[in-house]
């Protein structure tokens, strides 16, 4: 592997595991065994070494929402694109985790994340409509589909800072992939009410493996410690 990329594959190892603040160019030099001029002869700063692995990222989500056109879509496709999208999230979950303070840093950034915005709102709005052509959900006019493509991007996006704070558990690092593809759950959750008969049963199956459980808040009586219960959360 050269350099160039050994430098992006170790900084969003080390970004995800302690954080992209926590980080610095000299730690990531360390964790090579290179010197800091090795790495700044591939890149100039850590944002530079960010604003790349944000490139890769992009890339791979429009490869993950690359839409057949030449056949209809099945449950098949829309589990695939749900568990990729989490995946995604997963590999640069150091982004999310941190994505405001990210964009103000980066003007580059910043409208590249808005351009990729626009495309992965675009790519579930096709989805709905291939859906809809498929008889898995009714038809929606425009407006509607724009509206639950947004809803749909909003539950992906925010699903790891809803589960890092109102439901944070003592440890911070302690998220797993498992917890996180549990937003699925709640991106199925917002597609009940479009359900065609002939597909809700399956639906309902299929969200039912992403249920999320997550842990109880402490008793309101001073005891401080968590209970083991798990509690569901979502609609039905």
């Amino acid at each position: 592997m050269k350099t160039r990329d050994k430098i992006l594959l170790s900084s969003l190892e080390l970004f995800n595991e302690r954080g992209e603040r926590n980080i610095t160019t000299n730690h990531i030099a360390a964790h090579l065994a290179i010197s800091p001029g090795n790495l700044y002869y591939h890149f100039r700063n850590k944002s530079d070494i960010i604003y790349e692995i944000f490139q890769e990222y992009e890339k791979l989500v429009d490869y993950y929402l690359d839409i057949p056109e030449d056949r209809l879509l099945t449950l098949d496709d829309l589990t695939f694109y749900l568990e990729s999208v989490f995946d995604g999230l997963w590999s640069y979950r150091f982004f999310h985790r941190d994505l405001e303070y990210l964009l103000d840093s980066d003007t580059r950034l910043r409208q590249d994340y808005r351009e990729f915005t626009n495309r992965c709102l675009a790519a579930i709005n096709r989805i709905f409509g291939k859906l809809a052509e498929a008889g898995i959900i009714e038809p929606q006019p425009e407006d509607l589909r724009s509206a639950m493509s947004l809803n749909v991007w909003l539950v992906i996006t925010n699903w790891m800072a809803f589960l890092k704070t109102a439901h944070a558990s003592d440890e911070p690092a302690s998220l797993t992939l498992t917890e996180l593809k549990q937003g699925i759950y709640q991106v199925l959750t917002l597609e009940l009410p479009y359900l065609t008969p002939d597909y809700r049963e399956q639906v309902l199956a299929l969200r039912e493996k992403y249920r999320p459980t997550l842990p109880e808040n402490p008793e309101q009586n001073g005891d401080s410690s968590r209970a083991e219960t798990g509690v569901s959360v979502g609609i039905g």
